[in-house]
């Protein structure tokens, strides 16, 4: 839907859209192989945070911005001149996904703020997306979106970080990033675009999705703790990660029902997270 951009970003507050879909057994199995695990069956509980690979908005070549994305100006607010970055998010996990059966999105407007931090200014935008299926809500999500002025991207962040209770090596290849914005339908060009992203943007090199980052911490997590089950995560980027430099994915136990998550390199952190959890 298109809507005046003459409007004050503000003014899109409460604008929503509703996207129909079917937890495709096929793209499940796409997101597995992008990801190195198995494959869930129809009929399985679709793992958490690969719902990010359905839902999306398949617009024309015309209707996509320089950067790659939709055009802003249609769901979102117009914010021209600036670069978009997936800032974090928080989720509500109360029913799996089932693959294989129809589902739908509900996505509204519930924030728009401008701030300015030390890159300039910036306009933070926040998207309630609500994934229903069976006649019943299943994920309840909320997306922080930022559109920063073009600045230096940050390069380091020097805060310790904790001890690991458990820790997973990842070599983000240019493969890996190019498969997962593939099988999500992420159009932006700073993660397969290396001219893009390193002479428009300023990027070091290709960008490592927030997401995709964020879908390998819960992982780790589910993987040192399978008897655990996720009700809530959120994260949030510290600064850009570049392929192909090595990060982990770890994290620690921080009370009862809480696990403190984090990726990193040799450069600090990159995302942080928290996952609440109950024992089935």
């Amino acid at each position: 839907m298109n809507r005046d951009t003459a409007v004050a970003p503000r003014e899109w507050v409460g604008h929503t859209q509703t996207i129909f879909d079917q937890v495709s057994h096929n793209l499940a199995r796409r997101m597995a192989a992008t990801l190195g695990e198995a494959a869930p069956e129809p009929g399985a509980a679709l793992p958490p945070l690969w719902h990010w690979a359905y839902f999306q908005d398949p617009v024309a070549p015309s209707a996509l911005g320089a950067d790659g994305h939709p055009a802003r100006g249609r769901f979102l607010p117009p914010a021209e001149g600036r670069n978009r970055m997936w800032a974090g998010g928080r989720l509500q996990f109360l029913h799996p996904l089932v693959v294989g059966e129809d589902a739908r999105c509900v996505s509204t407007i519930v924030s728009v703020e401008e701030k300015t931090g030390r890159s300039g200014a910036l306009l933070f935008v926040t998207v309630r997306h609500d994934y229903e299926q069976r006649g019943r809500l299943a994920v309840r999500e909320e997306q922080d979106i930022v559109y920063r002025e073009p600045s230096p991207p940050r390069t380091a962040d020097p805060a310790p970080l904790p001890q690991a209770e458990w820790s997973e090596a990842v070599v983000p290849t240019s493969t890996l990033l190019f498969r997962y914005s593939a099988a999500t339908f992420n159009g932006h060009r700073i993660h397969y675009d290396w001219p893009y992203a390193t002479q428009e943007e300023g990027y070091a090199g290709l960008v490592v999705h927030g997401p995709l980052i964020a879908t390998l911490l819960l992982a780790a997590f589910r993987r040192a703790h399978p008897h655990l089950q996720p009700t809530h995560f959120s994260y949030r980027g510290v600064r850009p990660l570049i392929a192909p430099m090595p990060f982990v994915v770890a994290g620690r136990m921080i009370g009862e029902g809480t696990a403190q998550c984090w990726a990193a390199n040799d450069d600090g952190a990159v995302q942080h997270g928290e996952v609440r959890f109950v024992a089935p």
